[in-house]
């Protein structure tokens, strides 16, 4: 169905390529992951099956890749939009239309289906997706979980052979997650529809993938089965790593397969009973009491009163339009339709402005493009280092410590999603707020930059005594940082506590360790490392 021929791939003014000589083939019916460090260059490849590099994008490309038998370089990539569905890593970029009907809509609109069948694939989508719900909302006022799946339907709506997708579940909840990979699972196996995924969060991916497409540093790649790559490369979902730590003799892939494999350990170990709450004797770093916030007829956050203490590390979660994010916005002072009290060490966050406001709060927005307007990436961190008084070089070090190897000279809008992210993360940083708040902080980043961020993390939460909130799906990142976890459900507060007893109590929630190792209370490898004595 794909074949990549001798493919080598280089862009203006880029001093190595990022890919050499790439050769593969994938067949009708193949789900295949696309693996590798951020900026690698996995959405690269995945744009060169569409002819979207570089027909858009420019940049030298050697070799042919042919799509159905069509070659890429014959045609331009609407010639290929009743082949190809592509779903790239930022939806928003991507949506034509208001609404979210319209938008399912608006491709078949394109090639002229009669109205009957775009009708009734519509419906099919609306209901596969659980998007029925949202048919008629404004695509605008949808959380990012939400646009995601409508991104997706729209091109899954369109009937395609081959299916691309770029960080398709960086913005789901695992739920939500978990249900649009095992519809792209029976798609493959029922329907012979080509998927290849780029994906940063292998944990939810790896048991759905026929083969792994590894892009190295140099811009050689590895391709093979799961457990052929996984078993010699450091990137890796914390399963392996588990399977590492305990010297098994072969990987598994699921959570099932782990724990027939360590059904032997666990029996040795004994349970210990979780810590007691802590009793907070300090007043509160921040604090909302019968906070609401109401957009139209919808009440995102209903009554919502809570308070969060100096050295916490908190974590948001819930489903896709719980009210995570307005509640961030509403903490940092983003003005809406708030009613309630919100203090920040007892200022109304609403009311401040300047430098004033970036030295208390450091808000970094779900799209982190939002903070980033120059003209290069040297630009953004010299104005940083103006706009927060500090000494030249204190954001681009920030940056290299998140994502090394980032080009001074690159414009924002070029970067990767991760590099983005990290980008911003260290504009906000560099201001050295009091209160720090990230939403979703690990969209776009690759396991190594994921545990940059988490030291980052530890360093201005316990390191400098400050509060540290943050709303996220990443499971996995919850279980290694956070000290406390509260849910949101339609905008209101259903648990709240320590984070190990918060996500044991939840099973579709709980981290891969949580889940391999029950009943032992334990959610990442350092807890396997510290609970058990080093096998030999």
């Amino acid at each position: 169905m794909i074949t990549f021929t001798g493919v080598s791939l280089i862009y203006p003014h880029a001093i190595n390529t990022v890919l050499e000589d790439l050769t593969f083939t994938v067949n009708e019916g193949e789900l295949i992951l696309i693996t590798g460090s951020t900026g690698i260059g996995k959405s690269s490849l995945l744009r060169l099956i569409n002819g979207l590099v570089p027909h858009h994008t420019g940049g030298i490309l050697a070799g042919d890749i042919s799509v159905d038998g069509i070659s890429t370089r014959s045609v331009k990539p609407g010639g290929l939009a009743h082949l190809i569905g592509i779903v790239g890593q930022n939806p928003q970029q991507g949506f034509v239309t208001d609404t979210v009907e319209e938008e399912l809509a608006f491709g078949m609109e394109a090639l002229n289906l009669p109205p009957d069948v775009m009708r009734k694939r519509v419906e099919e989508v609306l209901d596969l997706l659980s998007l029925a719900p949202l048919r008629n909302r404004n695509i605008s006022s949808l959380s990012g979980g939400e646009q995601q799946r409508v991104a997706i339907g729209s091109a899954l709506v369109m009937h395609p052979k081959v299916l691309v997708l770029d960080e398709p579940t960086s913005a789901l909840d695992p739920i939500a997650a978990e249900e649009v990979l095992s519809i792209l699972h029976r798609l493959v196996h029922d329907l012979s529809l080509t998927v290849v995924i780029a994906e940063h969060r292998l944990e939810r991916v790896i048991q759905f993938a026929d083969r792994i497409i590894h892009i190295q540093e140099n811009g050689s790649t590895h391709i093979g089965k799961p457990q052929e790559i996984l078993a010699t490369s450091n990137i890796a979902p914390p399963i392996v790593h588990l399977a590492r730590t305990l010297k098994m003799p072969e990987i598994a892939l699921t959570v099932r397969e782990m724990r027939r494999m360590t059904e032997g350990l666990r029996a040795t170990i004994a349970i210990q009973e979780n810590v007691a709450p802590r009793v907070e004797t300090s007043s509160p770093v921040a604090l909302a009491e019968d906070l609401t916030v109401v957009f139209g007829d919808t009440k995102a956050l209903n009554k919502l009163s809570v308070g969060f203490y100096a050295g916490e590390i908190v974590a948001i979660m819930g489903r896709n339009g719980a009210g995570k994010s307005t509640f961030l916005k509403s903490l940092a002072g983003i003005p809406s339709a708030i009613t309630g009290k919100i203090r920040v060490l007892n200022h109304d966050p609403r009311e401040l402005s300047g430098r004033n406001r970036t030295s208390l709060i450091g808000y970094i927005p779900q799209e982190p493009s939002d903070l980033l307007y120059c003209q290069s990436v040297e630009q953004e961190c010299q104005n940083a280092d103006k706009d927060n008084e500090v000494l030249p070089g204190t954001t681009f070090n920030l940056l290299n410590q998140l994502v090394p190897g980032v080009s001074p000279k690159t414009h924002p809008r070029d970067l990767s999603e991760g590099q983005r992210l990290g980008l911003a993360m260290s504009v906000v940083l560099s201001a050295n707020p009091s209160v720090l708040i990230l939403d979703e902080p690990t969209r776009g980043l690759d396991y190594s930059a994921k545990s940059s961020l988490i030291a980052i993390i530890r360093s201005v939460a316990i390191g400098q005594n400050k509060l540290v909130i943050l709303a996220t799906h990443d499971v996995e990142l919850v279980g290694e940082v956070a000290t406390r976890t509260l849910f949101l459900s339609d905008g209101e507060i259903v648990a709240d506590g320590p984070t190990v007893e918060v996500l044991l109590s939840s099973p579709a929630f709980a981290p891969q360790i949580a889940k391999i190792m029950s009943p032992v209370p334990w959610l990442s490898i350092n807890d396997v490392l510290n609970g058990i004595e080093p096998t030999t």
